[in-house]
């Protein structure tokens, strides 16, 4: 599908905690323009387990291994799977327009993604449903919530894996086959070995490319930072919404 526009706007928020990247995406939700869309770039710190919204923290992720390691815990309003968000680069796409066909909506925003990892060398296929892999090994994973019209979609491109620490802070259906699954995925997931401003600076130029659109670099307005804040005291932060299900 071919889509437009004229302008995106982008946000570059730097590296920051779990509570503040879920909470800041869902106040761009409430602000995104009729007809520019919103590109945010950030990273984590501390580093942070997300789980996807109809998951169990408590049956997905090693509280207490988090504790110990200063790792942040999150749900996230969208969709998918546990996630260790570490050594990699996080987008989130914001928009009003975009395909009702949720498979045309995937593959028209992890398109640019692609574009940007073929700019830098890289072999890179959009894999339906929601990856992005490079030689047949995923590279980003990604997810959607729409309310109110209103589309979020973000995801993760790893630039580096620790597949070990990943499964000493996520939990495997079963222990037993834990060993197995951890070398089925040292096949099956790979880091870029690319540099966080590498990445960024192409996800930048081929989602220009790819939507017609003038980039223009933007601030966090005063508006949203009053609501981010408000979402993560009383949303991202708390237990009731983390240990909700």
């Amino acid at each position: 599908m071919s889509l437009k526009f004229s302008k995106i706007r982008l946000l570059e928020t730097g590296h920051r905690s779990a509570y503040y990247n879920m909470a800041l995406d869902q106040a761009l939700m409430s602000t995104v323009g009729d007809s520019i869309p919103t590109l945010r770039i950030y990273g984590w710190k501390p580093y942070a387990a997300s789980i996807g919204y109809f998951q169990s923290l408590k049956e997905e992720v090693d509280i207490k291994k988090c504790k110990k390691l200063g790792i942040d815990v999150v749900r996230r309003i969208t969709g998918g799977g546990a996630v260790l968000h570490e050594h990699e680069l996080t987008y989130s796409f914001i928009t009003k327009r975009y395909p009702a066909n949720i498979m045309e909506s995937y593959e028209l925003i992890c398109e640019p993604v692609v574009m940007c990892l073929r700019n830098l060398g890289l072999n890179a296929q959009f894999s339906p449903l929601n990856d992005i892999g490079v030689d047949n090994k995923k590279v980003s994973g990604n997810a959607q919530t729409r309310r109110n019209n209103i589309l979020l979609q973000h995801g993760t491109i790893l630039l580096d894996v620790d597949v070990d620490k990943m499964f000493s802070v996520l939990k495997v259906p079963s222990e037993k086959m834990k060993d197995k699954i951890i070398q089925d995925v040292k096949h099956r997931v790979m880091g870029l070995k690319k540099t966080f401003d590498e990445v960024a600076s192409g996800l930048q130029e081929s989602f220009s490319r790819k939507f017609g659109a003038e980039i223009f670099r933007d601030d966090v307005k005063t508006d949203e930072e009053i609501k981010t804040k408000i979402f993560q005291k009383y949303k991202y932060s708390s237990d009731d919404w983390n240990y909700k299900r």
